[in-house]
């Protein structure tokens, strides 16, 4: 793709520049924190239903539809949200699904039964459900090329800051503010969307993609554009639904694993869980810093193989220890490549639909992601969880395949 000569935009950053400048640093800040408060949500939601199935007298069901629709949320805003973005703009929309996601989430403090609390919960998680997909595009069009697949890596750690804040303050607030104190702290995300208008503005690259772009121009359409886009969209397609399966049908089924057949306490095995997140926490980092060196295809396969080989030696361990290393090493490479998304996906689609892109196929990974846990549930009570989460090998070939056929090398490319 040829890159887009532009004249500057005030307080933007000036196409083909090689520093990264303090409008690229504000850009990574402001999209980093919209991710992070998707982890964060979607976290202290958990460890507060108890507390709101006490409050609103709800039942087992009642709750759990509570988490089922705001993910379902999310992938709306995700479908939806990121054509937005290609249309109004990158830091105008990235406040408004911010904005709509912290009075939503206020408005959670103020519910009186199931109901309105359902509606609440679903339009918030409709804000929350874009912010990955215009922060990747928003930091791809302000990083130059070479840093692009490290900027993209540091949005990703959003999310495990989110999940990280949440586990830490949770503990401490819920017993003195209750749950629906919890839910006005989600108001503070609309004092940093105001903010955010304030002092960040469109990248230039984005300015001058939106003055070429036809009159009512569709950017889906770009997703299947071409042949090579055609390849390019089945291909990150499948790798993030991979991903995501693995991710799932692993997370969500290692606590149990570690309880009910090696015998772990729930600390124990909280402990060795925490352990795989930090381990995906530094394989973001790696991927991003190898993957502006070695670049993006390669380092996908070689994180891909890693899973597969940790799929296929984690459940046959028992030694306490050999777990614990092996968790951390499973955790880099099954959470590591979640950094590299961004920059693959912006590098292989033009502006006028970079967002759009990047949500749709995220989230459609998500989506798929989804069934997981409920095939690794099936297959263990055919077979055993050992075996179940060993077959996870399956999938991550396939993984390696689609990524060798179909996935085009980009790095140090320049965005059309």
């Amino acid at each position: 793709m040829m890159s887009v000569e532009a004249t500057p935009v005030s307080g933007a950053p000036r196409a083909g520049v090689d520093t990264v400048d303090p409008y690229a640093r504000k850009a990574l800040i402001a999209s980093n924190v919209g991710y992070a408060m998707d982890g964060f949500d979607l976290l202290i939601l958990s460890f507060m239903l108890p507390a709101i199935v006490a409050g609103l007298s709800l039942t087992g069901s009642e709750a759990g539809s509570l988490i089922t629709w705001t993910l379902i949320g999310a992938v709306i805003g995700g479908l939806v949200v990121g054509a937005a973005s290609d249309r109004f703009g990158r830091v105008r929309v990235l406040s408004w699904t911010i904005l709509l996601f912290a009075v939503f989430t206020g408005l959670c403090a103020l519910a009186q039964g199931y109901w309105d609390l359902l509606i609440y919960r679903t339009i918030a998680g409709i804000g929350l459900g874009g912010e990955f997909g215009i922060g990747m595009a928003l930091v791809a069009e302000a990083w130059p090329a070479h840093k692009r697949g490290r900027a993209s890596s540091y949005v990703a750690l959003g999310w495990q800051c989110g999940v990280l804040a949440a586990a830490l303050l949770t503990p401490l607030l819920l017993p003195v503010i209750g749950w629906r104190g919890m839910f006005c702290v989600g108001l503070v995300p609309a004092i940093f969307a105001f903010a955010l208008r304030r002092y960040l503005h469109e990248p230039e690259l984005f300015v001058n993609a939106q003055k070429a772009a036809p009159r009512g121009d569709n950017p889906y359409r770009y997703l299947f554009a071409d042949a090579e886009a055609t390849r390019a969209t089945i291909g990150i397609g499948i790798m993030t639904s991979v991903q995501n399966f693995g991710y799932y049908g692993m997370m969500i089924w290692l606590p149990s694993y570690l309880s009910t057949q090696l015998g772990f306490s729930l600390t124990r095995s909280s402990l060795w869980t925490a352990v795989t997140v930090i381990g995906g926490m530094v394989g973001m980092v790696i991927f991003g810093q190898l993957a502006d060196r070695v670049g993006r295809k390669p380092l996908f396969i070689v994180f891909q193989a890693g899973a597969l080989v940790m799929a296929l030696v984690y459940p046959q361990l028992s030694d306490p220890t050999l777990l614990l290393i092996a968790g951390g090493v499973t955790g880099i490479f099954l959470s590591g490549m979640i950094g590299g998304y961004g920059a693959l996906i912006s590098e292989s689609y033009p502006t006028r639909a970079r967002a759009t892109a990047q949500n749709v196929l995220f989230n459609v990974g998500r989506g798929v992601g989804g069934f997981g846990p409920l095939v690794v549930g099936i297959l263990s009570t055919q077979y055993s969880l050992s075996i179940a989460l060993s077959l996870l090998v399956v999938v991550w070939a396939i993984d390696i395949v689609a990524t060798i056929i179909l996935i085009r090398e980009r790095k140090g490319q320049q965005l059309a």
